[in-house]
């Protein structure tokens, strides 16, 4: 009896072993069917990850997120709350004209033609200066110094002694030809008429000569002090006028052929972006600046209000492509990456699927569509990147991944 038992209890063994294995298979089974499929995980920024295992991305080494890897359907379907969060817009496509530009860096500058440099008509002491820094606006007319010239008061007396002989010889015209020389002489040492008048009413010399400025504009640069002594042709300061302001832009020689002098162009000015700038390009340079591989091009625009400044930043934008029956989208709308360029159409209410597109022309604000939609298409215009976002959660692929060729 003793070895019956024996055989029996190695029997009952096996058998549970048996029972053991089919229950891990059975489990093990279960985990890779049905409702038991392997979580598949990738990171947010970089579809190309995917781990069977939570952890940080390789590349930027953000935490994996998972995804459904059997979903493999392009289309995203929000909700209406979801497209409210996501701030999603659409527009339908239509065809229009379009014109694209290049955009050249560029500044704003004095225009010389509005400059005056002020200089001493007489030797003298600088017995008043009435401008005594920089950066001060003055007004056509008004004072600027007033100079002690012992020259101009010998010539003031020179013209008194003239109109003398002169009236008293009144039909010697030799006498009244040396009383105009010596009032011309006191006209060129900038004495006005209505000076010379009263000097020849009072028959009084005055040695002091007031200058004022001869137009509009902010004193730039002083360059003499007050109580100095000058000689005639002494710099005394120098005015730069604002009414009009000149425009120069950077250009690469290649480029040279998309502009010519007489051309009209869009002028940007950043924080002023509402005023709209038209410029005539009145000059390009025959020679490339120093030190550089590039060529300037100059215009001028109006300055009335005096808001522009010299040293300004300026966008010059040439026209190089016009077109009256094109497909245009805004840039924002438009994806690109290494794979391409997709936009997104909404297919149905709530339904999402990205198109493969080919761009062309573009300016500053809308891209040319050549390729992938066509009018009367319905495009995402806002919220374009995070539709991006959702779908490679969702998907764990780059939108673009079945349409790269």
């Amino acid at each position: 009896m003793k070895p019956n038992i024996k055989i029996i209890s190695v029997c009952l063994l096996a058998l549970t072993a048996i029972l053991w294995l089919a229950s891990c298979k059975s489990k093990e089974a279960e985990t890779h069917t049905g409702s038991g499929q392997p979580q598949t995980y990738t990171c947010s920024m970089h579809p190309q990850v995917i781990s069977d295992r939570p952890g940080t991305c390789p590349v930027c080494g953000m935490d994996l997120v998972p995804f459904d890897k059997s979903n493999v359907s392009d289309v995203l379907t929000l909700s209406e709350p979801q497209r409210a969060l996501a701030n999603i817009t659409t527009d339908t496509i239509k065809t229009g004209s379009f014109s694209s530009y290049r955009q050249l860096n560029g500044r704003l500058a004095v225009n010389p033609e509005q400059t005056e440099f002020i200089s001493s008509r007489v030797a003298g002491r600088i017995d008043i200066l009435y401008i005594k820094e920089t950066g001060v606006p003055v007004s056509k007319g008004q004072p600027l110094y007033k100079i002690y010239s012992e020259q101009l008061a010998a010539l003031q007396q020179e013209y008194l002694i003239a109109i003398a002989q002169a009236a008293q010889f009144p039909e010697d015209k030799k006498f009244q030809q040396l009383a105009e020389a010596a009032k011309e002489k006191l006209l060129l040492y900038n004495q006005s008429e209505s000076q010379v008048q009263q000097l020849k009413n009072n028959k009084q010399t005055n040695p002091y000569v007031i200058y004022a400025s001869p137009a509009n504009g902010v004193v730039s640069e002083l360059l003499i002090t007050e109580g100095q002594y000058v000689t005639e042709g002494t710099s005394i300061m120098r005015i730069e006028g604002y009414q009009n302001i000149w425009v120069e832009a950077d250009l690469y020689p290649g480029e040279a052929r998309l502009v010519k002098k007489g051309d009209i162009v869009n002028v940007i000015i950043p924080g002023y972006e509402n005023e709209a700038y038209k410029m005539k390009i009145e000059f390009i340079a025959p020679a490339l600046q120093a030190a550089s591989q590039l060529l300037t091009v100059r215009g001028s625009i109006s300055n009335k209000q005096n808001e522009l400044k010299a040293g300004m930043q300026a966008i010059v934008e040439l026209p190089v492509a016009n077109s009256f029956k094109a497909v245009t989208l805004p840039v924002d709308a438009v994806i690109r990456d290494g794979k391409g360029a997709h936009v997104w159409l909404e297919t149905g209410i709530g339904k999402f699927e990205p198109r493969m597109v080919a761009t062309g022309a573009e300016n500053f604000n809308r891209v040319e569509i050549t390729k992938g939609v066509a009018e009367g298409d319905v495009i995402v215009v806002s919220g374009a990147y995070l539709l991006y976002g959702e779908f490679v959660l969702k998907k764990g692929k780059n939108p673009m991944a079945a349409h790269h060729h």
